[in-house]
């Protein structure tokens, strides 16, 4: 048999389906993987480092990983003791990104030529005109995506694909590397930061000049931009981190203008998402950062595609199938088109939702807040997304049971790592706890 019909696999495993807007094949090796995954997560939690041990840790996080938010409040934001994963589930999930990495890129420059498909992404209108005009892409540096899955009752799942700014570095690379030299049995995922830098510096060569670009104000993108920084130094390269407004665009080359430096550079690290530079000022020149420049930018703007929450629903109406995005992507319409506001199976969350800010789950909302909510989506619904709930399987962990998000990177389409979160809450935002994940060698 050549091939099997994802959604009929899907239904004889008793895992959701949705419409599929056609028939779409996968592989018998891949449906098999399908039933590993409602089987077990492979994960569990270590016991944690004692006390000095981790003070240790997160000084040398602050000093040597531009982790500057260790603590907020009286709540640590770091784990003392690592989540542990089978290395044949991790071997799994890494070709589930590698798949939906490869997925996403043949599709996104067919979405980019088709206005009526743009308009249903929710993004601001400058930046559809972007990705409608017919300038040349400003070529690619490199290209990053970091994919959040979940372990559920139903299988492995991912909420969304973070492929504009994804963030989690640091965690992922500096402080996972830490904590894995507490526990010699266990091995890295990988170092996504290292990765990403490994690529830079592979394009600009020795001695290459990178502007890294992130948002004045905001600490947490300060953190990111300056960790990519020394991992490229390390590397040889000068790198610098600005603002989108210090970039100069002569002639379609990027040039800083700063007191520390001043010049032509090699290339661009965008931690500044891309609706955010659609609404600088023209005499900016952002265009350059998108269309018409000549100086590589990562990421890409085509990535604000698959970054949009609304990408799904544009599924049915491009030539593809796209079977590993419907089969670990969890339902997703339009709010106009579902009952969300009545039933508690469905979640809503803008187009451009980042980290899980606007991610509106009734039962974990104050009323005001909900009722603000029904109210924007009902009055702007093409910015927002309505997606089938899932009921993750909590992890049994030191400080109590936590429900788990295993952020999985590619970076050029090759799997480099993991970022891993933990919350008591059903919901991975901005307030989950950052955890080491480390691999142990299947039984």
């Amino acid at each position: 048999m050549a091939g099997a019909d994802l959604r009929g696999s899907r239904d004889r495993l008793g895992l959701p389906s949705w419409p599929m807007g056609g028939d779409a094949d996968v592989t018998q090796s891949d449906a098999a993987l399908f039933v590993a995954s409602s089987r077990s997560s492979g994960l569990h939690a270590e016991s944690p480092l004692d006390a000095r041990t981790v003070s240790a840790i997160r000084r040398r996080a602050a000093l040597e990983g531009c982790k500057w938010d260790t603590q907020v409040g009286d709540v640590t934001t770091l784990a003392p003791f690592p989540l542990v994963m089978k290395r044949g589930v991790w071997e799994q999930l890494t070709k589930w990104a590698e798949q939906l990495t490869a997925e996403a890129a043949e599709f996104e420059e067919e979405i980019s030529q088709r206005p009526d498909l743009l308009g249903m992404l929710g993004l601001p209108r400058p930046l559809q005109r972007i990705l409608a005009d017919e300038t040349p892409l400003t070529p690619t540096a490199a290209r990053v995506i970091r994919f959040d899955f979940h372990f559920t009752t139903d299988g492995w799942r991912i909420s969304e694909a973070n492929s504009d700014v994804p963030g989690g570095f640091s965690e992922a690379s500096n402080f996972t590397a830490m904590i894995a030299e507490h526990f010699p049995r266990l091995q890295l995922a990988g170092s996504p930061g290292g990765a990403l830098a490994d690529a830079m510096a592979a394009l600009v060569g020795p001695r290459g000049v990178i502007a890294l670009l992130s948002a004045a104000g905001y600490m947490e993108d300060h953190q990111v931009v300056s960790f990519l920084a020394s991992q490229l130094r390390e590397r040889g390269c000068q790198a610098h981190p600005a603002k989108p407004e210090q970039i100069r665009w002569s002639g379609g080359t990027a040039h800083l203008d700063t007191l520390w430096h001043g010049g032509p550079v090699d290339a661009v690290v965008r931690f500044y998402q891309a609706e955010w530079i659609s609404r600088l000022p023209e005499k900016a020149a952002w265009r350059y950062f998108f269309r018409g420049g000549k100086t590589p930018v990562a990421n890409p703007v085509l990535a604000v595609i698959s970054e949009s929450k609304r990408f799904p629903l544009t599924w049915n109406k491009i030539s593809g199938e796209l079977p590993t995005w419907r089969a670990l992507l969890p339902e997703t319409h339009d709010p106009r088109d579902v009952p969300w506001s009545r039933d508690d199976g469905w979640l809503v969350k803008t187009a451009m939702c980042n980290t899980g800010d606007t991610v509106s789950i009734r039962e974990l909302m104050q009323p005001n807040h909900w009722l603000q909510t029904r109210l924007h989506v009902l009055l702007f619904p093409a910015k927002w997304v309505a997606q089938r709930r899932f009921e993750s399987v909590i992890v049994s962990t030191p400080v109590g049971p936590r429900h788990v998000c295993i952020g999985v990177y590619t970076v050029n389409g090759r799997a480099a790592g993991a970022y891993a979160r933990m919350s008591e809450k059903p919901l991975i935002d901005f307030a989950a706890v950052d955890v080491a994940l480390l691999i142990e060698e299947d039984d």
